[in-house]
């Protein structure tokens, strides 16, 4: 099947509070897929319905064909086993190296000898141009090589599905482009698909191959990132260019000003 996750009619919320309302997307197989939108807009929440964290309260969320709702923990382990996750700001184990924070997946899921592990792990730092900061803490490192290691650790065991959970948040424009390049690199490498969540329209589209753009919890745009750059719809030429004036408010809904005064009608 062409398409390695596949989401229809999702609908998700937190009690009254609907955070997700029919989502139908698709995740190509060796595609590098965007999803973009404000904050709050939902897009985290279609990372974890993925992974199988929560579950949606309608609708499926599939990966290789298998639904995961129906899955109990044991095959919902094993699917988790053929992902990786880069988590927002890195979430490197600060008591382990550099080395040990990239081997921990493969310690925990495989049964291979130290030796053989070890080369693995160096050939993951170093597709990161990281192989000689094997022995470093993460408290000596940067932000933008955290986010190399963290970005190693998601690629230990070649994973067929790569999740992106802000990736550029907090890098410096030099640390983002690095990012960036290694995230499309990598997947194109590994002929795995991925899915990017971001905030970062230049960086997201300069490697991604589509782009969901979702609004309080609905896909309001989707296209390739030229299309998205073309597009007239107001939401998304307001995201795009940044403009303060749009779909999205600068001010909280509620009263006026001239309300909160007591001036009504007198203006």
């Amino acid at each position: 099947m062409p398409n390695l996750v596949e989401i229809r009619d999702v609908q998700f919320g937190y009690g009254a509070r609907t955070i997700l309302s029919g989502l139908r997307m698709d995740f190509p197989r060796g595609k590098v897929i965007a999803v973009m939108g404000g904050s709050g807009s939902g897009k985290t929440t279609i990372l974890r319905l993925i992974g199988g964290q929560i579950r949606p309260q309608s609708g499926t969320v599939s990966v290789n064909g298998q639904p995961i709702q129906d899955m109990d923990n044991q095959a919902l382990y094993g699917m988790r086993r053929k992902m990786g996750m880069l988590f927002q700001h890195g979430a490197l184990l600060t008591d382990l190296s550099v080395f040990d924070n990239v081997a921990f997946p493969l310690r925990e899921h495989t049964n291979l000898s130290e030796s053989m592990m070890r080369d693995l792990v160096m050939l993951k730092l170093q597709a990161v141009g990281l192989r000689n900061a094997s022995t470093l803490m993460p408290s000596e490192i940067s932000g933008g090589m955290a986010r190399r290691v963290a970005l190693a650790r998601a690629v230990a065991l070649d994973p067929e599905l790569l999740m992106y959970d802000e990736p550029f948040a907090g890098l410096d424009p030099i640390s983002m482009g690095v990012t960036a390049n290694l995230i499309r690199n990598l997947n194109d490498a590994l002929g795995s698909t991925s899915i990017l969540v971001s905030h970062d329209v230049n960086e997201s589209f300069a490697i991604a191959d589509y782009v969901y753009f979702l609004s309080q919890g609905k896909i309001v745009a989707e296209g390739t990132p030229a299309q998205m750059r073309e597009s007239e719809d107001p939401y998304v030429k307001q995201f795009v260019h940044a403009e303060a004036d749009g779909p999205v408010p600068f001010h909280y809904p509620g009263k006026t000003l001239l309300d909160d005064l007591g001036l009504k009608g007198q203006a």
